[in-house]
Formats: C-alpha cells, sequence, structure tokens
C-alpha cells in the first residue's frame, strides 16, 4: 500500500439468513447428488448431459459463496483514506464510493456510523459495525479525526462511552 493511503478493512454484515457454513454445506450436498447421479448406472440414460450442466451450477455456486464471504481475491470490503478522498468499497460486485474532500461539508462520527454530508445536500451513512477489533476502530477514528483536520471539515462526534 502507497504511504499515503491508509485502508481499514471490512468484514460484511452478516445479515444472510443461512450462514456461510450453511450454504458450503448445501453446495457439497449438491456437489455429492450430482456426482452419484454422475456415476451411478441407475436411471434414465437419456438425461445424463443434466448432470453435466448441475455439475456446472453447483461449481458456480460454491465459487460464489467462497468470492463473496471468503477473501480469496484480497480485501472486497473497506475504507480508505486517500490525502483528497474517502473511498468505500462494500464488497466484491458492488461499486466504489468515493466522497472528494471538496465536496464534504460535514463529517458525523457516531458509535455505529459516519455520517457524511455533501456540500449539494446528500447525506451518506456508512456503517460502521462492519469494522471489527478494537484497534481497527481507534485507528479508523483517529484517521476521521485525520481527515477532517487536514480538510477543515467539521467533526461532529459522539463517543462510544457518552453514547451508553
Amino acid at each position: 500500500m502507497p504511504t499515503g493511503t491508509t485502508r481499514i478493512r471490512l468484514r460484511p454484515a452478516n445479515n444472510s439468513r443461512v450462514p456461510f457454513w450453511g450454504q458450503m454445506a448445501i453446495g457439497f450436498f449438491w456437489l455429492a447428488y450430482v456426482l452419484f447421479g454422475m456415476f451411478s448406472n441407475t436411471g434414465a440414460q437419456d438425461y445424463h448431459f443434466l448432470h453435466w450442466v448441475f455439475l456446472v451450477f453447483t461449481l458456480v455456486y460454491l465459487g460464489y459463496v467462497l468470492v463473496n464471504n471468503a477473501p480469496i481475491f484480497g480485501t472486497q470490503s473497506y475504507l480508505e483514506f486517500t490525502p483528497g478522498y474517502i473511498v468505500h468499497k462494500n464488497g466484491l460486485f458492488r461499486p466504489k464510493q468515493v466522497f472528494a474532500a471538496e465536496n464534504i461539508s460535514a463529517l458525523e462520527l457516531k458509535p455505529l456510523v459516519l455520517r457524511v454530508r455533501q456540500k449539494d445536500g446528500e447525506i451518506y451513512a456508512l456503517n460502521l459495525r462492519e469494522v471489527k477489533g478494537k484497534m481497527r476502530k481507534m485507528s479508523f477514528r483517529e484517521q476521521v479525526r485525520d481527515f477532517a483536520a487536514k480538510h477543515n471539515l467539521p467533526l461532529q462526534e459522539i463517543s462510544p462511552a457518552a453514547a451508553v
């Protein structure tokens, strides 16, 4: 990473109805079922090509689950503080949100949310529940303070102790 940028890794919010290991179990049961159907000689052989189709679907599903839940291709969810921007990336298949310092009118740092108020009136709320770990949270808060001070942005901060 270049020395002028800092990146805070985010863990995806665990809001899926089926947890990661449950999704993997479904995929492996599906894979076992397809392989059993392919290598057994019972049943109609007229539909044998469907086994190959379902095998491809199974592998695509397992790959999709792994890519979305495991950092196979590096960090996929992050907040990055560059010299002139705040960049928020919420996952592999999601676009980056870029907030230029000259377009930000104010920052609100609350215990579980960072609100970015833009000069055009837009308000973006970045969920901080994805920032895991005490040291990472402290580092994040310090980076927000530094960014606001560097660009002379008003920072309204509510400390976690005061919110309880």
